[in-house]
């Protein structure tokens, strides 16, 4: 399945419906340069949410229990698919074995200086770098990007030239949201989070090009999506 929906049929539904975010909706014709990204959640949301993949809505995933807050907006690639060849890249660039994807999509901060209040919208952004991150065994790398044409941020083009504050605090984001109680990890199997590695702008692309592909090689019918969701 390409990238782009070019069936008359499927466009009209489009008009009539509302697309699916993360198979309905296009990456854009400059992936992985420029991307269009789905946004779940904002830094003013002390709700976590995440894509309900079956009917495409935001559902409510739990209350954010201690008082850290995404520092970004937070969402995923459409069309993206963390499998197969994401996670043997992630394999070849750790030195680890034994990591499989995660079976979502690729997930995505954007960085922007203007305060968005809600989720449940697509933005145009331009990918500068990422974190090679690890939940238990499966492969959860974060694209950090920035919107495009943003007043402050639109002039870097590699995470490396961001503000030191501003990667930590997205790191910190990620090793402490699936933080939770001593009594409620008593009771569940609790995965390590672990980032591995920063990686730079054309490492971001690579990534974005294999979630891309396995996307396509996992979801090669209309039918498979269905029984996917």
């Amino acid at each position: 399945m390409g990238n782009k929906i070019n069936d008359p049929i499927a466009r009209l539904m489009g008009l009539r419906y509302k697309a699916h975010p993360w198979h309905g909706l296009d990456v854009g014709d400059k992936a992985p340069e420029v991307v269009n990204a789905f946004i779940e959640m904002v830094p003013t949301d002390t709700i976590k949410y995440e894509l309900d993949k079956a009917s495409g809505y935001i559902r409510i995933d739990r209350p954010q229990k201690y008082s850290n807050v995404v520092p970004a907006l937070y969402g995923f690639i459409p069309q993206s698919y963390c499998g197969d060849n994401l996670a043997s890249y992630c394999m070849e660039r750790c030195g680890r074995e034994g990591i499989k994807g995660d079976g979502d999509p690729l997930d995505i901060c954007v960085l922007t200086e203007r305060t968005i209040s809600h989720g449940d919208i697509l933005a145009t952004v331009k990918p500068i770098g990422g974190f090679r991150m690890l939940d238990g065994d499966e492969a959860d790398d974060k694209i950090i990007a920035v919107l495009r044409h943003d007043a402050t941020y639109r002039g870097y083009e590699d995470i490396s030239e961001l503000p030191h504050i501003i990667v930590d605090r997205l790191k910190h984001y990620f090793l402490t949201y699936k933080d939770m109680p001593a009594s409620d990890r008593e009771s569940m199997q609790v995965k390590t989070v672990e980032i591995v590695a920063t990686y730079g702008r054309e490492e971001a692309y690579e990534v974005i090009n294999r979630s891309l592909e396995d996307y396509r090689d996992h979801f090669n019918s209309l039918e498979e999506i269905l029984n996917h969701v």
